[in-house]
């Protein structure tokens, strides 16, 4: 199959169109949660800013699938966008049911080239989604909350899981599409794109451990699910639950490649890091 052909194009979006998922957030089995799981609910400091990210995931996706020409390709821009909005229709319901608090922030403008918005809003979100992945397997196998939770969770995971391969295709086929197939230009752009995805990571990072006011959801706080979290030891599971949930889609398509390999390398650097100051301990 050629990246960037017809054929591509109907299959990344014909598989994303028939793995879509019909629930509806009001009937899922949300559980009857005791004093201590809700107090952990509720100490979780995120809830606003990935409330309003996924908000605005539903407004950029869906005001962009509304330009595209291609029928198939606008069909299935436009289901990610009903599955980005049903996501915030799921957080609100999980928010008012269980007495969250979590203000809700006017949408910011979308920006004047909303091909932009929607391509920097994908590699965001394949940036969240990679560190989630690891954040969501360490507080599971923590049991910080009731399993019920988590398996609610799993199902917004996996939609986003399917929204990152389904863009990176999408990003591949679009540049194929505008003559702009040189795999080094490819890496350019997605470099350059996750620089500033990285940059508002950063900035997250830097309003601490407050309840987060920003715009750019990251799963920046993993200590608050489990006592002895190490940066080494999420990079390491962000890697693994990344290759673990990659397996289960096409494997001829393309998948997120840049971060798992950034985090490789970093990986490496820090284990020999690790190596030589055990062997500069006193015995």
């Amino acid at each position: 199959m050629k990246i960037g052909s017809e054929e591509h194009k109907q299959r990344f979006c014909d598989a994303f169109i028939a793995s879509h998922n019909p629930y509806e957030p009001e009937l899922l089995p949300w559980p009857t949660l005791d004093d201590n799981a809700l107090d952990r609910l509720r100490a979780i400091p995120f809830w606003p800013e990935v409330l309003y990210t996924e908000r605005r995931a539903g407004a950029i996706v869906e005001a962009y699938g509304a330009t595209i020409e291609d029928p198939l390709v606008r069909r299935a821009v436009m289901l990610q966008g009903f599955e980005e909005a049903r996501h915030a229709r799921l957080l609100k319901l999980m928010i008012q049911r269980y007495g969250i608090v979590a203000k809700e922030s006017p949408l910011e403008p979308l920006g004047a080239s909303l091909y932009h918005a929607f391509a920097d809003f994908g590699y965001g979100e394949c940036l969240d989604a990679f560190l989630g992945f690891g954040v969501f397997k360490i507080a599971r196998r923590a049991a910080y909350l009731p399993e019920p939770i988590f398996a609610i969770f799993d199902t917004l995971l996996h939609e986003e899981n399917r929204h990152i391969v389904f863009f990176v295709n999408w990003m591949a086929w679009e540049q194929a599409r505008r003559r702009r197939g040189m795999r080094w230009l490819h890496s350019i752009v997605a470099a350059r794109y996750y620089l500033g995805a990285i940059g508002r990571l950063l900035d997250t990072v830097r309003r601490g451990r407050a309840a987060n006011g920003g715009r750019d959801f990251s799963v920046t706080q993993a200590n608050v699910f489990i006592e002895g979290f190490s940066f080494r030891k999420l990079v390491e599971e962000c890697c693994a639950e990344h290759r673990r949930r990659m397996q289960v889609f096409d494997q001829d398509l393309l998948q997120p490649r840049f971060l798992p390999r950034l985090a490789a390398v970093a990986l490496v650097g820090m284990r020999l890091g690790a190596t030589r100051r055990d062997r500069q301990q006193p015995a």
